[in-house]
């Protein structure tokens, strides 16, 4: 994402600290309201991924990657509802997987190898990249619609080329830079599984 620097009209660092944290929270209440029911129907729809045994596969690059990371540990583990642990892999943290694809195909690959490896129709891909363009998310995206798997994107300002092959897109439109969508992104996350644990899984599976 482009990075817009406004601190340069800042007199000291608290007024800064109050000017991002008023952008991150208008960034935050924009989603929920252009977004809202397509988040219910996002974490909706990885209930009945669950439902069907499938599972959650995961991925981004950098805060995106650390997003990734944190969804799959918060299904595997659990957030603030006790229930069984969840099928979810974040493709990111896999050193060899990622740096044998990296090396041998380029880096552009590191995620759609995995898709081609694990994706099943029954799954979900959740695709996160601020800018929705990037390359390797995007063939990943692309890897998991050919088999069948439905993929849930999260992205920022316009949404990208992601935003457009996603079967749901979960938009940060009013951020401008990567960090501040990044804010967005993580509440996306928790709610994600929060609903999911509240509302989508069956009642046998919160045992």
């Amino acid at each position: 994402m482009q990075f817009k620097d406004k601190s340069s009209n800042m007199s000291t660092p608290r007024d800064y600290l109050t000017l991002t944290s008023q952008e991150s929270t208008s960034i935050r209440e924009r989603f929920l309201a252009e977004s809202a029911e397509t988040l219910v129907r996002a974490s909706e729809l990885l209930g009945q991924c669950l439902a069907r045994s499938g599972k959650v596969l995961i991925c981004g690059n950098g805060g995106s990657a650390a997003d990734a990371q944190h969804m799959a540990a918060e299904m595997v583990g659990r957030m603030l509802i006790e229930r069984r642990a969840l099928p979810a892999i974040a493709l990111t943290t896999d050193s060899s997987n990622l740096t044998a694809l990296s090396n041998d195909y380029g880096y552009e690959w590191v995620f759609s190898r995995q898709v081609e490896a694990l994706a099943r129709p029954e799954d979900v891909l959740v695709a996160i990249s601020t800018s929705g363009n990037s390359p390797s998310v995007l063939r990943a995206a692309e890897a998991a619609i050919k088999r069948g798997c439905p993929v849930i994107s999260l992205t920022g300002g316009t949404g990208g080329k992601l935003a457009s092959i996603s079967t749901l897109n979960l938009n940060a439109a009013g951020g401008s830079n990567s960090s501040r969508i990044q804010e967005t992104h993580i509440f996306i996350v928790h709610s994600l599984v929060d609903l999911l644990d509240r509302f989508f899984l069956k009642e046998g599976n919160l045992k």
